[in-house]
């Protein structure tokens, strides 16, 4: 349920509204848009119906949220909403690209990228410390180290840190280096974790399941959103089909669709999605066409001796030249990279 506030209603109005929903032991959360602020009365809505909530000053309307994921809906919140961290922002009119090594595999080679992409203008540097790998005999990351080449990079060139989380039993640890703390794919789904990090005071970068739906994608995201996080950052990295000449099926029409029921900003991985090198640019412009907010892309000096996910990393050069394309596309579609 959502109770609409008048536009001049007082500060003691909306405080009244609060503590009605609070006693009657729902959640209320606060939306403050440009032209209106609106309560979400989150829990079993059956105690409002006999609640005279329109009643109260300063209150314009109630209305009841139809789909099952409530905080995160367009209905919540009419507004995009624009992740700021640390002086950069994802959900308005510039571009954001997060670029870096599937995973850091050296001090020195991180800071080969990192020195090769910052010129360009990319103000996230993605990298795993923690590798969930298919094989348990694959390289699983150098894990606190790695954070610590991370944050060393962070204050030689200003990027800020993307990294993923798998074991809620590492969230203080990861959070105290991370910038943008990702969930990957594998565990969009471990409401544990996504608990987790919805009381961490940290931006967090949701990918989609490589079977999930985007209705499951967003009760995901509506796990985050009510622990009181609501900066969260969709990422569409492909799905699992009956193809095979890629390594996913990247859905690009989930960008449009997200954007009609969620006010939360969407990004592309094109990388995990074809799993090519020679279709991340094509995948990278298409998903910017078709509404992103931003790309998360791999980058490795030499992806020929990657540890992790090297067929699908660009190389520095190739991923310069794929951003010199990338601003014509976004100019086409009144962005700017």
């Amino acid at each position: 349920m959502i109770i609409v506030m008048t536009p001049d209603h007082s500060p003691e109005d909306l405080n009244r509204v609060i503590r009605r929903i609070e006693d009657l032991g729902l959640k209320a959360h606060i939306s403050k848009g440009e032209h209106r602020t609106i309560v979400g009365a989150i829990g079993d809505e059956r105690v409002l119906r006999e609640i005279p909530i329109e009643s109260m000053s300063g209150v314009e309307k109630v209305m009841p949220i139809m789909s099952p994921y409530k905080l995160v809906s367009r209905e919540f919140k009419s507004e995009d909403t624009i992740i700021k961290c640390n002086g950069y922002s994802i959900g308005n009119k510039k571009i954001q690209v997060i670029a870096g090594p599937c995973a850091v595999e050296s001090r020195e080679m991180l800071e080969e990228v990192a020195k090769a992409i910052r010129p360009l203008g990319v103000n996230f540097l993605r990298g795993g410390a923690f590798k969930p790998r298919t094989s348990p005999y694959s390289f699983q990351g150098l894990g606190k180290q790695a954070l610590e080449y991370m944050a060393r990079v962070r204050e030689e060139t200003g990027m800020l840190v993307v990294t993923e989380l798998m074991d809620p039993r590492d969230a203080v640890l990861v959070a105290k280096y991370a910038d943008i703390i990702q969930i990957g794919t594998r565990n969009m789904q471990n409401f544990r974790l996504l608990t987790e990090v919805g009381n961490i005071e940290k931006p967090v970068l949701l990918k989609r399941g490589m079977s999930a739906t985007i209705k499951e994608w967003l009760m995901s995201a509506e796990y985050i959103a009510s622990q009181g996080n609501e900066n969260i950052i969709l990422c569409e990295r492909g799905i699992r089909t009956f193809e095979t000449e890629t390594r996913n099926t990247l859905d690009l029409s989930a960008v449009p669709v997200l954007k009609r029921l969620t006010h939360l900003p969407v990004i592309v991985d094109p990388s995990h999605a074809v799993g090519r090198v020679d279709l991340v640019p094509a995948m990278a412009k298409a998903a910017i066409a078709a509404g992103a907010d931003g790309l998360l892309i791999e980058v490795h000096p030499r992806p020929e001796e990657a540890l992790s996910d090297g067929p699908q990393s660009l190389t520095p050069q190739q991923f310069a030249k794929l951003m010199e394309e990338l601003k014509w596309v976004a100019e086409a579609v009144g962005r700017e990279l």
